[in-house]
């Protein structure tokens, strides 16, 4: 969670085998935003800041309304990044005091085939090591687990997901010594590792609790050992989820002759969960006494920044405005991080429906994003962890 002078930036890192639904993914993502439907509703606009991929990402996104699958994007490593814009003009009565007016979202797309397949040369081993670096600032890593490898090994299932977890795990310690230099863990590194169950429409029985619960019993070791292995990557293990959150994602309803996309499941979690997630976990990890303090400036880097913005309270500019930012934090109290991270229920509703009133649309997204997390867990499609 970084804030520069004009948004507040996230990172996400997605990684799945190759076939998993990544390239769907994100295409689905962009392209449902600029449906006519979904611009006329929100409160913002979604930009690609790369016009050349977010034409690419539209394009695939319509091809699918024609029954057209994209192609898999093979062995490259790409970051996407968007802009998320309020619609309005910034009102200076309004935003006047905001350290931010706009959201970004980093997504990074991991090649599943660098997870299977051994690098071919020197060259490609670099660039392995290079592309896992830039994800680095991600605070949310999304593992996905594909349901059709799933339905393929009805009965059978630890077949699939013991390799798939293996695979991920073998991946991360062949990068290790190159990760860590001079074998100090990392301070900068994805701390919250959600699994993703791609393709979720295969299995319309199957809720947040049932995919949880299939993980646990055909791979709970072997989610233990992938956990052992990031737990060694990374400075204060205490600040780390791996495998306690789960989210199921559908980027469409795929029959044998058309695709629906507008039925969709999950999809509107993506930007609440990049957002929103680190934002409470981050909260409650930096408050912790175990953690080191340089983990803990790096955990609530941006948090006060967005508390000061969720809870619309005015922050006066004083020098460099990057000096500021990155004071905020320092700066809030306890409290008033208390006070942010635990608006809930009829209090949050409250604080969106005033922000709303008062066309405070940056305020409005952000307890709406919060309340669009709650909704999933009402809807059984996402399960947070408690920690």
């Amino acid at each position: 969670m970084r804030v520069t002078k004009a948004a507040l930036e996230q990172h996400i890192a997605v990684f799945g085998e190759s076939g998993s639904g990544k390239t769907v993914m994100l295409s689905s993502f962009y392209g449902a935003t600029q449906e006519p439907q979904y611009r006329q509703k929100s409160l913002f606009h979604v930009l690609a800041d790369d016009m050349g991929q977010g034409t690419r990402l539209h394009q695939n996104y319509l091809g699918m309304k024609s029954a057209r699958v994209p192609a898999a994007n093979r062995f490259a490593a790409t970051s996407y990044s968007f802009s998320v814009r309020m619609k309005d003009a910034p009102d200076v009565k309004v935003n006047k005091g905001k350290p931010f007016d706009a959201l970004r979202l980093v997504w990074h797309d991991y090649p599943g085939e660098w997870f299977e397949e051994g690098a071919s040369g020197p060259e490609e081993a670099q660039r392995r090591v290079d592309a896992f670096m830039s994800l680095l600032r991600s605070d949310v890593a999304l593992l996905l687990v594909d349901s059709q490898r799933l339905l393929e090994n009805a009965g059978q299932e630890e077949r699939y997901l013991k390799s798939l977890l293996a695979n991920f795990r073998n991946g991360l310690l062949l990068l290790k010594d190159d990760l860590l230099k001079d074998g100090k863990p990392l301070v900068d590194f994805p701390r919250i590792w959600i699994m993703a169950l791609s393709k979720s429409d295969l299995l319309p029985d199957l809720d947040v609790f049932g995919f949880r619960d299939l993980l646990v019993e055909k791979a709970g070791g072997d989610l233990v050992e992938l956990r052992e292995v990031i737990s060694g990557l990374v400075e204060a293990d205490e600040a780390l989820c791996v495998g306690e959150d789960f989210v199921l994602l559908s980027s469409a309803k795929f029959g044998e002759e058309n695709i629906e996309v507008t039925k969709r499941v999950g999809m509107d979690l993506i930007l609440p969960l990049a957002a929103m997630l680190p934002f409470e976990r981050h909260i409650r990890w930096g408050q912790s006494k175990q953690i080191t303090a340089k983990v803990t400036e790096g955990l609530l880097a941006g948090v006060g920044v967005l508390s000061a913005v969720l809870l619309e309270k005015k922050i006066k500019p004083a020098g460099p405005a990057g000096a500021v930012l990155n004071l905020v934090s320092r700066v809030l109290s306890k409290e008033l991080l208390d006070e942010a991270v635990k608006a809930t229920g009829d209090k949050l509703k409250n604080m969106n429906s005033e922000a709303m009133a008062k066309r405070n649309y940056l305020t409005a997204t952000l307890t709406r994003f919060r309340m669009d997390l709650d909704r999933g867990e009402e809807e059984q499609v996402l399960l947070r962890s408690v920690k």
